[in-house]
């Protein structure tokens, strides 16, 4: 079958994913024009995949290049440090968080990815052989979880709730957790889609409980978990105001088409992640909710989870979420 989009590898073997340039009939943007957005290779990162292979932001006008980080700390320190100029969805919140403390009015939300047992992003997984039936099951196991302060905090948390004292968490990077688990090197591990699928399909590894923030850290399987964000900086807000808001309005789009397209759009995975395109259509999408359409519940949980930092001593002071969401 020929490949949708068959640009996008020689694209990617440079360590970004970018979009096309603008047609000759436009005019080109200046150097300084150029809008680069850090993105961490899982599943709720869709919004920016699409927008940048279905040509979203060069509709709008603009040059938008996505750059690959290996974890979600990096995209937030390449905020800090000016070399970005905001994130991508899935990009841990808490992470962002901990750099708005470090760097106060560093970003504003644009949009987050709500996940729980239905919108699945978040699980337990452990080898397909595994003797061990649920999380309780994990004491004295070598486990693993994503790279990060947000992903070793949760993956605590929830063994302390299924009463595993003191629990000891390897930070590994999300990519190698199917391997780590079939080599026999870790007994199971925190991790986010597509791991468990591409795991799964490959006949390696079984996922041993989904959407476990929402049930063991928010108290409710259905609550939404605002784990991820995207988000633009401050500084691109104030100094290119028109700029950025035409970047808004076209992820807003590709949010959109990624909402009435979830078989299409999972096509855009495939080069972004570690997921085949011919395994993608089994990959659970997370949910999306724009800055607009936050409900006071939504606020509510996303403190929730917030206040879980400050509770843990990692934030040295409590975040306000609301302030942190664009407003237009």
């Amino acid at each position: 079958m020929k490949p949708l989009f068959p640009s996008r590898r020689t694209v990617l073997k440079a360590g970004a994913a970018s979009a096309a340039l603008i047609g000759l009939q436009r005019k080109a943007l200046a150097a300084d024009d150029k809008i680069l957005i850090g993105y961490w290779p899982i599943a709720s990162g869709l919004p920016l995949y699409a927008g940048l292979e279905r040509g979203f932001f060069k509709d709008a006008g603009l040059q938008v290049e996505g750059a690959k980080f290996a974890s979600a700390q990096q995209v937030a320190e390449a905020m800090i440090a000016g070399r970005i100029h905001g994130s991508a969805n899935g990009t841990a919140s808490a992470a962002l968080a901990l750099a708005e403390i470090t760097s106060p009015n560093l970003f504003k939300i644009i949009c987050s990815n709500p996940s729980n047992r239905t919108l699945i992003l978040d699980e337990f997984v452990v080898p397909k052989d595994s003797a061990v039936k649920s999380i309780a099951d994990l004491a004295g196991k070598k486990i693993a979880s994503g790279p990060g302060i947000q992903n070793v905090t949760l993956a605590k948390i929830i063994l302390e709730k299924n009463g595993i004292a003191n629990p000891q968490v390897i930070e590994l990077p999300i990519g190698q957790h199917v391997p780590a688990l079939a080599a026999g090197q870790i007994d199971a591990a925190y991790t986010l889609e597509p791991t468990g699928t591409t795991g799964r399909l490959k006949g390696l590894t079984r996922v041993l409980e989904p959407g476990v923030i929402s049930k063991y850290v928010l108290g409710d399987h259905d609550a939404p978990w605002f784990g991820g964000s995207a988000s633009l900086t401050t500084s691109l807000l104030k100094d290119k105001p028109e700029l950025a808001k035409r970047y808004i309005a076209a992820y807003a789009k590709a949010v959109d088409w990624v909402r009435k397209n979830p078989d299409a759009a999972r096509k855009h995975m495939d080069g972004f992640t570690a997921i085949e395109e011919a395994l993608v259509k089994e990959v659970p999408l997370a949910g999306f909710t724009l800055y607009n359409e936050f409900k006071a519940s939504d606020i509510e949980y996303f403190q929730k989870f917030f206040d879980v930092f400050t509770d843990r001593k990692i934030f040295n002071k409590r975040l306000d979420v609301k302030s942190l969401i664009y407003t237009g």
